[in-house]
């Protein structure tokens, strides 16, 4: 049974509706920063996989909110909560977290700055939120028409992306292991615009040919493309940005089939695939 620290809790709420108001949708986070409330599929092996369409709270970062009625009801829900993580590559900052951490003996800062002289990119200035282990992490905005995969130490030994799918600790949670806080002078920035040689350097291009005339079918044609390109963990969050702009664009329903038969040729199995299509059409229907 979790302990419940209810001051913890009534911090960690009201730090989620103030960033909640800065666009950020969010989630309530246990003290050991997964999310506070448990699928309620989990005792039945048989459940498809869903994103939140049962209407029920417990499915991670589908179930994160910019709706103060929402997100109030998300940390009733969950009393044990202490923290609160921040959805990454939604509207309207399409956030990035660069995770730099020191864990392993790794220098993961100097590592970025290696990276920016190689690459001849200067790191913004940006949110940075301080970590209890000495670590950080700086938040950036990212294109709307660009996703951005989760990786673990991909980019350089000791650096994290969250980008799709994925999500950070927000500042003002309370971990196991203490307080995450926004350094010195950086809370009230907005995330800043990630550099584009960097930005290239987090999404490798989808192996597609250049249209002429950006007609639906041939945007169609370049998504799905977009998902044959998908690697091993990339695979649902390719699928799910590329139903998302379809839907935007108003041919989703027409792209269905031919999403689902891409994502199944990397490997995902056909009920994985309409689901998340599925939470595709209702994130970009009526988005909170």
């Amino acid at each position: 049974m979790a302990t419940i620290d209810r001051q913890a809790t009534t911090l960690a709420l009201a730090h989620a509706l103030s960033a909640a108001e800065r666009g950020l949708a969010v989630i309530p986070l246990s003290q050991t920063k997964l999310p506070a409330l448990r699928s309620p599929h989990r005792d039945d092996p048989a459940a498809p996989p869903c994103h939140g369409e049962c209407d029920r709270f417990g499915h991670g970062v589908y179930d994160a909110s910019t709706d103060p009625r929402r997100i109030r009801a998300l940390f009733a829900a969950a009393p044990w909560a202490t923290g609160y993580g921040i959805a990454c590559g939604l509207d309207p900052h399409h956030l990035i977290g660069i995770d730099l951490d020191t864990k392993s003996g790794t220098d993961s800062s100097a590592a970025l700055r290696e990276l920016a002289l190689r690459h001849l990119f200067t790191i913004p200035e940006t949110v940075v939120v301080l970590t209890p282990s000495g670590g950080r992490h700086l938040w950036l905005s990212g294109p709307p028409d660009v996703v951005v995969p989760n990786s673990a130490s991909r980019l350089a030994p000791g650096i994290d992306i969250r980008g799709a799918g994925g999500y950070l600790v927000g500042p003002g949670s309370r971990t196991e292991h203490g307080v995450y806080s926004t350094a010195p002078g950086t809370a009230q920035l907005p995330p800043a615009p990630c550099p584009t040689s960097l930005l290239r350097l987090l999404t490798p291009p989808p192996r597609t040919h250049t249209p002429t005339a950006a007609t639906p079918s041939q945007q169609g044609q370049g998504l799905v493309q977009f998902v044959l390109a998908a690697h091993e963990g990339q695979r649902n969050t390719r699928l799910f940005w590329a139903a998302c702009r379809a839907y935007e664009n108003g041919f989703g329903p027409q792209l269905t089939e031919a999403l689902v038969d891409a994502a199944v040729r990397t490997g995902l199995t056909e009920r994985e695939a309409r689901s998340t299509i599925t939470s595709a059409s209702r994130m970009t229907s009526h988005r909170p």
